[in-house]
């Protein structure tokens, strides 16, 4: 780090010193399972059954893996914010103007792209459950739903809300999971790695598939609005975000079981988007009853929701600090907070703009472009990770370990080398 950027960036603006505090003394249901549900969403969802459909369970040792990565990976974004007490954009702005140019045009058209999609996906469980409203008149109402939730701020309000979705989600997918009876020796096999052939494509898939792209670095923003935001809640951190992606590697496992035992088992396929999780359902209940099949439907309504409640507070909140920060606000100030001003034009901006996408065809420059930077933000995440926890921008004590840096290095190749061949299918489709 050169002088100026020393001076700028100071490494602490908290005692990393001060004693770590008992876990014991916490009920670990904090930011760990808003990050890890608001990063499952429809087409998750929708890759774990056709994985599943496809291979069987030859592929469930990736989502193992991807539990692991991104546990790191969003440790990593935890553990910067608490030692320092500076947000993750702030220290992507410790590392050069690059990253600004980067983030800056991803977060805005990311919002507009992804804000039209996670209003779609909760809607369609909805329109076939209660079909007097259309999809599109549903994808309104989750949208504007998302938007009065989020909008005073409250996010204790979030984290209840989450919790309920996760517990309906999590009853009715991995109750369905047990309920299909799977084959306990063919899951014992899945552990063990092995890509079938052509199933590359689909194992990068999984592993990065299991919660989130851009939400990982939402982590640190909800960690503060918890009350997280000092060195000594670094084991309550650490612990809540091991619990919370356990817990959703749970769930997409158990999502592969149902592809596995539903349709695999019968030779059946579905579609590879989002309406595969609609045909899925037809196949419920044709073979277990249209309870069945409906109980999955609000299971994936729940999934969905969850994602639009998480990205309306927690990519809001970047935003507003991206954006303050830009414009030289100090720290904490009330314009980069959450219900501020800059936190509210972005959740105006990823709810009503997208929705004019829900009534045209999507164009085919944004869409291109939001499937390149969205492709490429695993390994920015986990390159800046790699710069930022091995430097004087972290004390000494809250740096990176060997084997943190190895899996870190690990991450960064893995998701580079997902993000070129992502990159590579989303160009292949426009040309």
């Amino acid at each position: 780090m050169s002088r100026t950027d020393a001076e700028k960036y100071p490494s602490v603006l908290v005692d990393p010193n001060e004693p770590v505090e008992d876990v014991k003394k916490y009920k670990i249901i904090g930011p760990g399972l808003v990050v890890a549900a608001t990063g499952i969403g429809a087409a998750d969802l929708v890759a774990t059954l056709v994985a599943g459909s496809r291979y069987g369970y030859a592929l469930l040792w990736a989502v193992v893996l991807g539990v692991v990565l991104k546990i790191i990976l969003v440790e990593g974004a935890g553990r910067y914010t608490l030692a320092t007490g500076r947000t993750i954009f702030e220290g992507w702005r410790s590392l050069g103007r690059w990253t600004s140019l980067y983030f800056g045009p991803y977060i805005i058209i990311w919002g507009f792209v992804y804000g039209a999609t996670a209003m779609s996906a909760s809607a369609m469980p909805l329109a076939v459950l209660f079909p007097f409203f259309d999809l599109k008149i549903w994808a309104i109402i989750m949208g504007l739903v998302g938007l009065v939730t989020v909008w005073a701020g409250k996010y204790h309000l979030v984290e209840k809300l989450t919790a309920v979705l996760v517990g309906l989600m999590f009853l009715l997918i991995v109750g369905l999971a047990v309920y299909t009876l799977p084959n306990i020796p063919a899951i014992l096999k899945g552990l063990i790695p092995f890509i079938p052939a052509g199933g590359l494509s689909y194992t990068l898939a999984l592993c990065g598939g299991v919660g989130g792209t851009i939400t990982l670095a939402a982590y640190g923003y909800w960690l503060r609005e918890k009350g997280w935001d000092r060195p000594r809640f670094m084991r309550v951190m650490q612990l809540d975000n091991t619990v919370a992606y356990v817990l959703s590697g749970i769930f997409v496992a158990a999502t592969l079981v149902i592809g596995v035992e539903v349709l695999y088992s019968a030779g059946l396929a579905v579609s590879s988007g989002d309406k595969g999780l609609l045909e899925l359902a037809d196949v419920l209940k044709d073979r277990y009853g249209t309870v069945v099949g409906n109980l999955f439907l609000v299971g994936f309504w729940a999934a969905s929701f969850s994602s639009v409640i998480g990205v309306w507070s927690g990519v809001s909140l970047m935003f507003a600090d991206f954006w303050g920060n830009l414009r030289g606000k100090e720290h904490g100030h009330p314009d980069t907070v959450t219900g501020g001003k800059y936190f509210k034009f972005f959740l105006l901006w990823i709810t009503f703009p997208p929705m004019t996408l829900l009534l045209l065809d999507r164009p085919i420059f944004l869409v291109l472009l939001y499937g390149v930077l969205g492709a490429l933000f695993m390994p920015f995440l986990a390159l800046t990770l790699l710069q930022l926890l091995n430097t004087r921008r972290v004390p000494n004590r809250w740096r990176n370990g060997l084997v943190t840096n190895i899996l870190l290095v690990i991450t960064t190749v893995f998701f580079g080398a997902l993000g070129i061949m992502q990159t590579w299918e989303v160009i292949a489709k426009a040309l």
